[in-house]
């Protein structure tokens, strides 16, 4: 969604830190290019007018301009202004009231709101445990409530019975009670949109309003629709009164100027971003680490939760204790890129490592991007049992009929077969029990840096598997506050000991995959 918005504001930013010392003139020419880059990116420009003067009004003190780096100290206003942008915290749906606490969706048509109110009564009954009631209050466009009854049949959530003929203001004062004789905790309401604002629309969204008593109303915009996004976020915010917003389709190609625009402008946050088309794509929205992906400082908070979500626990334990032990096949390389592939492939990981966004492009220049993967687990599944546990038996003649079963050819097959070789040896020597091994030492390291040397785990360093998001972000807090956000060996930003040797990802030392540095 912020790439064009990342690389522009990154070779800004960039050209400010390089130098020693700073002028009004420069950072005012700086200042210049990044007011381009936000209109480019369909900022509205009553919010890039207001971020570029704050950004001036604190980049061109004397405190600045005299600091021992005033380049990063740039960066650092830029990056506290655009959280401030994006609302200072993130904010989840408030459930803080007697139940059936009421959820009323509003929004254009074709915004996404059917979709969003499936996945936000899927998030709340396995995330929260809530038991939640879905109503479609849509009378209009033609198979809208059978529609909302097919995901509650999908996600397993109860839906209002569809009575022909009634309207929708009947329909939310039906809902609510149903909920409340149901006993359920939360009650969504699916509202009907226009194609555009309209007084007809607007009543109607007041009727309802006011019959429901709504505790949330939630504003759904697609994220593409660019400027116009104001408008609508404050016409919905003037006649009905939203207490947040949704946006839909964060993971398409738009600029991301409505994500930035709409919290500035009707100062209500956004609570959810929708990230793909399935039931489990909806996400919280941290202000703080899209800010930190916009300006190219990576996200190592989401990343480990992301981790957490889709990397099997026992399946981990099983693979620490074969690398223990020093060995690693290639169902173990098939069980990697398949973990990989859960958690966004390679880009979806790239994006969210410090120091690691421009990377993507020359990886994908070089061919190593998700499509190698599966060319790679294409060829793995072709091989039989016994191959696949002991590499060393592909000869000539059975890498031909591997070939030929994954429609690959030999020489693609001879550098799975090098990567396999090289992360064995990673495995090996990580696993060693000289010196308590590899990567003992270098988490604690990381610890002993990050003053957390008298915690238990790996050699000092806390398990992250059982922090909550908040012990995950103050210790992110804690590791840059230690100078561990950049920098760091191999250009690995917040992953020491790891010195860019990251089998698989060729071009940095040791992988294969990329041409090396001459």
């Amino acid at each position: 969604m912020f790439e064009n918005l990342q690389d522009r504001l990154g070779s800004i930013l960039n050209g400010l830190t390089g130098r020693g010392a700073l002028s009004e003139a420069d950072v005012s020419a700086a200042l210049r290019e990044v007011r381009r880059a936000l209109l480019e990116a369909d900022v509205a420009l009553e919010v890039v007018r207001g971020f570029t003067d704050r950004v001036r009004e604190k980049a061109v003190g004397a405190e600045v301009l005299k600091s021992i780096k005033p380049g990063q100290m740039v960066v650092k206003i830029v990056h506290d202004e655009l959280v401030e942008m994006l609302g200072a915290t993130g904010v989840s749906i408030d459930l803080n009231a007697p139940a059936p606490v009421v959820i009323m969706m509003v929004g254009l048509q074709g915004s996404g709101k059917t979709t969003t109110t499936g996945k936000i009564a899927n998030r709340l009954t396995t995330r929260e445990k809530k038991k939640v009631l879905m109503a479609s209050l849509d009378t209009r466009r033609p198979a809208a409530q059978e529609q909302l009854r097919q995901l509650g049949a999908q996600t397993g959530v109860d839906t209002l019975p569809i009575i022909a003929g009634q309207s929708p203001t009947d329909i939310a004062a039906r809902a609510v009670q149903a909920a409340r004789l149901g006993g359920h905790d939360v009650v969504i309401l699916d509202t009907a949109g226009r194609t555009h604002i309209d007084e007809p629309l607007m009543l109607e969204m007041a009727e309802i309003k006011r019959k429901s008593n709504p505790h949330e109303i939630l504003l759904v915009a697609d994220a593409l629709t660019g400027q116009d996004a104001v408008n609508l976020a404050r016409n919905f915010d003037e006649r009905v009164g939203i207490t947040g917003l949704v946006l839909t389709r964060m993971d398409g190609d738009g600029r991301g100027g409505a994500a930035l625009s709409m919290r500035a402008v009707t100062g209500k946050p956004i609570k959810l971003i929708g990230v793909g088309e399935k039931m489990s794509e909806l996400d919280e929205f941290h202000p703080r680490r899209v800010a930190d992906r916009i300006l190219g400082m990576g996200d190592i908070v989401s990343l480990v939760e992301k981790a957490a979500e889709n990397i099997d626990a026992e399946k981990a334990a099983a693979m620490a204790a074969k690398m223990k032990s020093g060995k690693f096949d290639l169902n173990d390389l098939a069980d990697q890129l398949k973990q990989m592939q859960k958690m966004g492939g390679m880009g979806g990981i790239m994006g969210l490592m410090p120091g690691m966004a421009g990377m993507k492009d020359k990886l994908a220049a070089a061919g190593m991007d998700d499509r190698m993967f599966k060319r790679q687990l294409a060829i793995i599944s072709s091989m039989t049992k016994a191959e696949r546990a002991n590499p060393d038996l592909l000869k000539h003649s059975r890498k031909k009929r591997i070939a030929s079963g994954s429609g690959t050819d030999a020489s693609e097959i001879n550098k799975l077969l090098k990567m396999h070789r090289q992360m064995a040896d990673m495995m090996k020597a990580m696993g060693g029990k000289k010196g308590g091994g590899m990567m003992k030492q270098m988490m604690g390291g990381l610890a002993g840096k990050m003053g957390l040397g008298g915690m238990g785990g790996m050699g000092g360093m806390p398990d992250l598997s059982k922090m909550d998001p908040k012990e995950l972000e103050a210790l992110a807090r804690q590791a840059e506050a230690a100078g561990l956000g950049k920098g760091l060996p191999g250009g690995m930003g917040g992953l020491p000991g790891l010195g860019g040797k990251l089998p698989g990802l060729g071009g940095l030392p040791g992988l294969p995959g990329l041409p090396k540095k001459k």
